[in-house]
């Protein structure tokens, strides 16, 4: 079980998919937990989600804990298929009870009430990608879940190259 979980092919797709991802998640989650970027850190976070969208503590520390320690498991590649289904679904989430309002399109002009959806479109999308196909080349997931008899992705060309000398 815990290595269907972890298996991935090595396909950089994925593995651009699960860095993008990573990468663009994990400022929003800085802002939620440290304050970082403009955030309004842990406090802050927690107040809005709960006092002003009524959501749960135990939710809101959740989305607090999947958006900062799930983006950094992301661009490392570890257990990248349930961090992506975390995120994907606060994206949702966040899509249906916060953004909606504000229609499609970000705030770019900065005319609207607040931002719209189209950005947790992408992020969702590129988290079902990562869901369903795994966290790609050069990730933990993929070095751990490797056969024993299969030297790691990393020192696998290294070792290729050695054999090829030696033959």
């Amino acid at each position: 079980m815990w290595k269907k979980l972890i298996e991935t092919p090595r396909d950089w797709k994925l593995t651009l998919a699960r860095l993008a991802l990573g990468i663009v998640i994990f400022p929003h989650g800085a802002q939620k937990l440290l304050g970082w970027f403009g955030g309004s850190g842990f406090g802050g976070t927690m107040g809005f989600l709960t006092e002003t969208l009524g959501i749960p503590a135990a939710l809101g520390l959740l989305v607090i804990f999947f958006e900062f320690f799930g983006s950094l498991a992301l661009i490392v590649g570890a257990l990248a298929r349930p961090m992506a289904a975390a995120i994907g679904g606060i994206m949702v989430t966040a899509a249906l009870i916060v953004h909606w309002p504000n229609g499609f399109f970000m705030n770019w002009s900065g005319s609207q009430g607040g931002e719209g959806f189209e950005f947790h479109i992408l992020a969702a999308a590129l988290a079902l990608v990562v869901t369903v196909g795994g966290a790609g080349a050069l990730s933990l997931d993929r070095l751990l879940a490797r056969p024993a008899s299969e030297p790691a992705e990393v020192v696998g060309a290294v070792w290729q190259e050695r054999e090829r000398a030696a033959a």
